[in-house]
This record gives C-alpha cells, structure tokens and sequence, in this order.
C-alpha cells in the first residue's frame, strides 16, 4: 500500500513539473528609456513658470475708476486652456524627478550671482537629499491637484483659493535650492533685536 502512495505522488509531482515547464515564460516588462535632453531649469522656464503664471492670473478682481471687474474662465475653451496650464504644472512635477536630470547646461550661470545659488550648487543640494527634493516637487504636484479639481468643476473662487497653496509649494523648494541665502538674510531681518537691558542699582 505505501508502494502505491509513493509512486502516486512520485508520478503527480512528475506531472506538475512537466506542466509547469510547458508553460512559456512571461516576457520581461520593458524599461522605460529615458532621454533627460531638458534640464531643471529648461523645465522651469518652458512649462512649469508659465502654466503657474497662467492659473495665477485666471482669476482676479481689478478696481479701477470705471469700477469693479472680475475675470475668470467664461466660456469652455477657457476653462480648458486654464486646465492645460494645470496638466503641464503636474505632469511637470514629474519631469523633475526623472534620475538624472541636470540642474542647468554645462557652464550656465546664475542671472543674480551673489542672490541665487550657482547650478552647480543646487546640484549639489539636490544630490546630497534627492529623498526632500522628490518630497517639495510632489508637493507641487498635489497642490496643482486642487487647481485641477477645481478647474473640471468650474469652480472660480476654488482656482483662486489654490494659487495660494501653489505659490507655497514653489516658495518652499526655491528657498531650500535657488536663494537660501536670501531667505536666510530675510529671516534674520524678521527677527526682531532684544531690547538693552539696563542695569539696576543694588540695594544696600
């Protein structure tokens, strides 16, 4: 009898591993290519500064002496052109983060040295924490989400309430790579100076 059982599992085993070898293997998933042709700053300049303008300035109220005008996204192409402003801040935030991606052109300068960090220094901040600066550009990313939300819903104060969340996002990160010795300067001034003590007289 265990003869039997043992030459019966010995054959299912046989079986399974027949079939199992049958079976093609599963092709491997490629792997994305990719070609980081623009730097940081070519992204900035071309799509996120200009998309960031453009949901800025969607919404406002001017009071001048013909009285008050308010502008918003009117009609649907206006609300969409708005809402592609916002895909390219997103998907711009992602544009970013893809290893390998220079900060400037080799030899490209600060257009405010002595304010603004050389390239090579933000490099150099990004490189030493790349785990903070993925963290502030999918900040950005989550904060134009609002706008997006708000845009698909044609809801006009909603798109004006977000620039302030936006506006942040990208303060947040160009004070820790573009000027932080600028905001350093400007937290120093902030910080008010203690008043001088005077000394009183000891009592006898």
């Amino acid at each position: 009898m265990q003869t039997r059982l043992l030459l019966a599992a010995t054959a299912l085993v046989f079986l399974l591993t027949a079939c199992n070898a049958s079976q093609p293997a599963a092709p491997a998933e490629p792997q994305p290519q990719y070609r980081t042709t623009g730097t940081i700053k070519d992204i900035m300049d071309s799509i996120i500064d200009p998309s960031a303008d453009h949901l800025w300035g969607a919404v406002a109220t001017t009071v001048d002496a013909t009285g008050t005008h308010e502008k918003f996204p009117q009609t649907d192409e206006e609300w969409k052109e708005v809402r592609r402003s916002a895909i390219r801040m997103i998907e711009g935030s992602n544009l970013l983060q893809i290893p390998g991606r220079k900060v400037a052109r080799p030899g490209e300068k600060s257009e405010n040295p002595g304010i603004e960090l050389e390239p090579e220094e933000m490099e150099k901040l990004i490189n030493e924490d790349k785990a903070s600066f993925y963290k502030l550009a999918g900040a950005l990313h989550d904060t134009v989400m609002m706008a997006l939300k708000a845009i698909d819903a044609k809801d006009k104060e909603g798109l004006l309430e977000s620039g302030d969340d936006i506006d942040q996002a990208c303060e947040n990160c160009h004070v820790r790579y573009w000027y932080p010795n600028e905001a350093k300067t400007q937290q120093e001034v902030r910080q008010p100076t203690a008043p001088p003590t005077t000394a009183q007289p000891q009592k006898k």
